[in-house]
């Protein structure tokens, strides 16, 4: 059975009603709240989106785009680290039934979640140290990160306490093939997918 949506403000919820208040100042940012802090992305450039694109490709060929998962952008995702922690992944791979599991906020139980996806912004330090954190806290099987900024590829799996147990870095030239616990064989070409993501030069 779903959970009727909680609409905003969130009176009992403090760091929410102001992470919303932002989200209505500046629309097209991304707001999320880790480890008690509000977090403030501006848009992403092209190339941050031209990677998400080509990145979906894989996860859709693999068949996980219908039947029992979804791959999809923009899903709020519940923390357990905090008592009002979300993030916004940029891509993920959830169950089906993930509207069952609605937690508040438009945010949704980790434990519809195979895989989250971030492609670095300006922002990166977040997405390589306080988002590790909270994605291993939150039992998220698959972390992977498109570290634009390094020219690398991280996957992070086997969430233990605060961190991962796993954690490969790949560069380009190599393909790596995502645990199969995702619910298909996905295998991503690095330099591929670090091209897309970079800005076409001038």
């Amino acid at each position: 059975m779903s959970t009727a949506s909680v609409e905003r403000p969130h009176g009992d919820r403090p760091l929410i009603a102001e992470a919303n208040q932002v989200m209505d100042r500046l629309p097209g940012y991304r707001v999320e709240i880790i480890a008690g802090t509000i977090v403030v992305t501006p848009p992403a450039n092209f190339a941050h989106a031209r990677a998400l694109s080509r990145l979906r490709s894989p996860f859709i060929a693999a068949g996980l785009g219908g039947g029992d998962s979804e791959v999809t952008e923009g899903v709020g995702l519940w923390l357990p680290g905090g008592a009002e922690d979300y993030a916004i992944p940029d891509l993920v791979v959830v169950d089906a039934d993930i509207e069952d599991h609605l937690v508040e906020n438009n945010c949704y139980d980790p434990i519809a979640f195979r895989l989250v996806l971030e492609v670095t912004s300006s922002n990166y330090q977040n997405d390589l140290r306080a988002k590790v954190t909270a994605y291993a806290q939150a039992k998220i099987p698959v972390y992977v990160i498109v570290n634009r900024q390094h020219q690398r590829l991280h996957v992070l799996t086997d969430p233990a306490g605060d961190t991962y147990a796993s954690h490969r870095v790949h560069a380009p030239g190599e393909t790596v093939t995502l645990p199969e616990s995702i619910g298909a064989k996905v295998t991503l070409d690095v330099e591929a997918i670090l091209k897309a993501g970079q800005p076409k030069a001038n």
